[in-house]
């Protein structure tokens, strides 16, 4: 096993070296301008002395930390501690909030008003709720029925918005203090975003294809001018739950090369088998080090991104999450709906653009606030017969 790792290290070694030149070779030819670009780890400790640790790990190859703990998010002390550290250690962080409350953690309130001011330019923003749209498709999370796709929609997106009971919401007041709000989710990102979301993190893992994933984010993020990013997630709800340490460099690989401007790892549960840094193993963060060292030696703002220059167009409010696994045989449409005769037609049309365009295609939904011919040169509708 260890001469395997050793040749997996030169691998990356290799790989480091020469995927600039192969870059080239795979259109990465659209330049960026000053390159923001966040990378780092999630962590779910339950108290700050849990947290610390983690962040003096990563804290020389990482440049994001995310809270991503609800405990904490509840202890002020905890909180405070956290972010003081992470900002000291020279990261960016993002806090998780299932709420901001206003009853029983009032300190919530202020505590947003400050941060800016406390920590300036290191805070980013909040991480408010987490999967929206895959536990609408899940789990009925906002509604359990609607007339139509598009009162589906309609709904999804106040529900997001406003509440389900149409009350003023941790989302209202986190834009009302200029608060920039992120989330993750595997589908429906389209309506996430349009619900108010400044980024969406998409998810790459449970074995769903990787240019799907990014399509659908960047393509709801390039049309609605929002910023999108990935998070790698388990592929087994089972340890070690994350995928091969190949499989994990290929995921920040492809998601640095199609321009997210954010990239994190899962790390969850909290610490199995006494690990003190969560799930990851040393292994992964050697690959966490050399993706890091890939991206300061060879920033895109000289060698340039993957774009799409193709969108895939799929009928407006069409809220199914294309999930066909060993797992899932057939996902229902917003939750409600089997899926229709559009499905099959859909579904291979995507699997045709992740087979003959790889990362160079988009999946937006048909909507007429949108100019899709102005964003890209090829536009493909949903049931167009490709070759």
């Amino acid at each position: 096993m260890m001469k395997l790792w050793g040749l997996f290290l030169v691998f990356l070694l290799v790989v480091v070296a020469f995927l600039p030149v192969l870059s080239f070779l795979y259109l990465m030819d659209d330049k960026v301008g000053v390159d923001e670009f966040y990378f780092g780890v999630t962590s779910d400790g339950r108290y700050a002395e849990e947290v610390l640790p983690l962040i003096d790990k990563v804290k020389d190859y990482t440049n994001l930390f995310v809270v991503n703990s609800w405990d904490i998010a509840n202890n002020q002390t905890a909180l405070d501690m956290v972010c003081d550290y992470a900002a000291d250690s020279g990261l960016y962080f993002i806090v998780f909030f299932d709420l901001i409350s206003r009853s029983t953690y009032v300190w919530h309130q202020q505590w947003i008003v400050d941060a800016g001011q406390r920590w300036g330019d290191k805070f980013l923003g909040i991480y408010l709720h987490d999967e929206p749209g895959e536990k609408q498709v899940d789990k009925h999370r906002f509604f359990s029925n609607a007339t139509d796709y598009d009162d589906a929609a309609e709904r999804f997106i106040q529900s997001v918005k406003y509440g389900s009971n149409g009350t003023a919401t941790s989302m209202m007041d986190a834009k009302d203090n200029g608060i920039r709000l992120f989330t993750a989710d595997l589908m429906l990102h389209w309506w996430v975003y349009l619900a108010g979301y400044d980024v969406v993190f998409t998810e790459l893992g449970w074995n769903t294809p990787t240019g799907r994933q990014i399509a659908l984010g960047r393509g709801a993020a390039t049309m609605q001018d929002k910023d999108w990013g990935t998070i790698i997630t388990w592929e087994t709800d089972e340890p070690p739950y994350l995928g091969s340490d190949e499989q994990l460099y290929h995921y920040m690989i492809d998601s640095y090369r199609a321009g997210a401007k954010y990239v994190l790892v899962f790390n969850y549960p909290i610490y199995p088998e006494n690990n003190p840094y969560g799930i990851l193993s040393e292994r992964q963060f050697e690959v966490m080090r050399y993706f890091w060292q890939y991206t300061q030696s060879y920033p895109r703002s000289t060698y340039g991104i993957v774009s799409a220059d193709t969108v895939l167009v799929l009928p407006q409010n069409y809220g199914w999450g294309m999930r066909r696994s060993e797992y899932i045989t057939a996902d229902f449409i917003w939750g409600i709906w089997p899926e229709d005769e559009k499905s099959p037609q859909i579904l291979s049309n995507v699997q045709w653009m992740e087979t003959h365009r790889g990362l160079q295609f988009d999946i937006v939904y048909d909507d007429p606030r949108f100019d899709y011919y102005k964003m890209y040169s090829n536009v493909v509708y949903w049931n167009a017969t490709l070759p």
